[in-house]
């Protein structure tokens, strides 16, 4: 309603009523004309850019004509909030909870502008009753019955030493406090640790997978290490441009933008009775595993392309892409070409997004690639005892360990190890890092590079 209304913009252009308000609103939203059903999509863009060009030196000015020597130095520049006829009210914060409050709080602003003029009985003239002194009331802004503080008085307390002591006590920013990443295979395995780590470390995730359940139940998981605010999930089918479009639709509704996508989704094919692969099985792998990979940059590219902002992908390949084997060819073949897609991505996506990715070894824990069949089917082939009382995940340890034996270190290769090197290719402490895949394999020798 406001945002639409006749009287926003020159009511927005006052501020906030209320002195509470200033940290969180700023001295004023900023207000982007645009008139919806006439002007395009292209013309919103444009006037946003340059709307926020304008508004950081706008308060720059404000903050330069204000402040004083001995007054906290400039916080931010940028708008706090938003205002678009036709599409609303934005809020922006270091986090969702932060950008809500945000908003609550120029809505409680509004509606004191309402009440205000609710009351209008014309233009209101000077003197007007706010100033203590008559002489003094030129310097508050007013329109119609609204009546702003004046700009020497909002400033001091934006900017009162008080406040700033206060600020600065605050505890410093979790490493992705500001960050939204799209965990694609987030409800089982190497995902659901992604999404645990970095829900610890303050990031706003969207936790997606083929399995909706798997997925509404690892972002529970994830909720509980940070707050309901900062996690979501969705369903997704990689095989699916469309599906995949709607996640990214859906991870910016939630949360505003998308800073990170990472996949550890693929699927492992299983030959039938005669130990053949059926065609369609082996176009589905493909489909899957290296289509999918591709689809999920395509789908997703005009989301980091208008945001402006550095943003990384990490996919999920594996040491089989460069260690040859029979009866695995769909699956090692296609994080061969997967090891050069993510080349290929980071040639063709770079400055703007880097492009890594992992290559574990066999990792049999949590893993849905690894169901209780198929995990007795390796221990029977490797002539390892086991008994049909113990659970999966006691079987999965015995194979694990197993595996183990092959590498180097003589350690099983565990979900959590995976995901720390994925977290890690997604922070600032890789940003100069891209085009690579990083081995998690234990030392495999024969996963060495030649």
């Amino acid at each position: 309603m406001f945002a639409g209304s006749e009287w926003a913009e020159e009511l927005g252009k006052l501020g906030t009523s209320c002195p509470d308000h200033f940290l969180r609103t700023r001295i004023c939203p900023m207000f982007v004309p645009w008139k919806p059903g006439k002007e395009s999509l292209e013309v919103l863009k444009a006037r946003l850019a340059e709307g926020a060009g304008s508004y950081r030196s706008e308060y720059g000015a404000y903050y330069n004509a204000w402040a004083m020597p001995e007054s906290p130095k400039l916080r931010d520049s940028n708008p706090s909030v938003v205002v678009i006829p036709g599409l609303g009210l934005f809020g922006f914060g270091k986090n969702k909870k932060e950008a809500r409050i945000t908003t609550e709080f120029f809505i409680n602003a509004i509606h004191v502008m309402a009440g205000a003029n609710a009351l209008d009985s014309g233009d209101t003239q000077h003197p007007l009753p706010q100033a203590r002194r008559p002489e003094s009331s030129e310097q508050f802004a007013h329109f119609k019955n609204y009546v702003a503080l004046p700009r020497s008085e909002a400033f001091r307390i934006e900017y009162w030493a008080l406040e700033e002591a206060k600020l600065q006590r605050m505890p410093p920013e979790a490493e992705f406090s500001r960050k939204i990443l799209l965990i694609v295979g987030g409800g089982s395995g190497i995902g659901r640790e992604v999404g645990l780590i970095l829900a610890r470390k303050g990031a706003h995730i969207v936790v997606a997978d083929v399995n909706a359940e798997g997925a509404k139940e690892a972002a529970a998981e994830a909720a509980k290490l940070s707050s309901a605010d900062a996690v979501a999930h969705t369903r997704v089918d990689l095989s699916s441009s469309d599906s995949i479009a709607e996640a990214a639709r859906f991870t910016v509704m939630q949360f505003g933008g998308i800073d990170g996508i990472i996949n550890t989704a693929a699927i492992y094919p299983v030959p039938g009775p005669d130990d053949e692969l059926s065609e369609s099985m082996w176009n589905k792998t493909f489909a899957i595993n290296i289509t999918g990979n591709y689809l999920l940059m395509k789908e997703i590219y005009w989301v980091l392309r208008d945001q402006k902002l550095p943003a990384a992908m990490v996919l999920t390949s594996s040491a089989n892409a460069v260690v040859p084997k029979h009866g695995s060819e769909a699956y090692d073949i296609s994080k061969t070409a997967l090891n050069h897609l993510i080349r290929e991505l980071a040639v063709g996506f770079g400055p703007l997004v880097r492009v890594n990715g992992i290559a574990p070894a066999t990792v049999v824990a949590g893993s849905t690639m690894f169901p209780r069949d198929r995990v007795i089917q390796s221990l029977q082939k490797y002539k390892i005892e086991f008994s049909e009382s113990e659970s999966t995940e006691e079987l999965r340890t015995k194979l694990a360990d197993f595996y183990a034996q092959r590498t180097l270190t003589r350690r099983p290769i565990l979900p959590q190890d995976c995901a720390n090197a994925i977290v890690w290719l997604c922070s600032e402490e890789s940003a100069k890092t891209t085009g690579h895949i990083i081995p998690v394999d234990g030392g495999l020798q024969e996963a060495f590079l030649r």
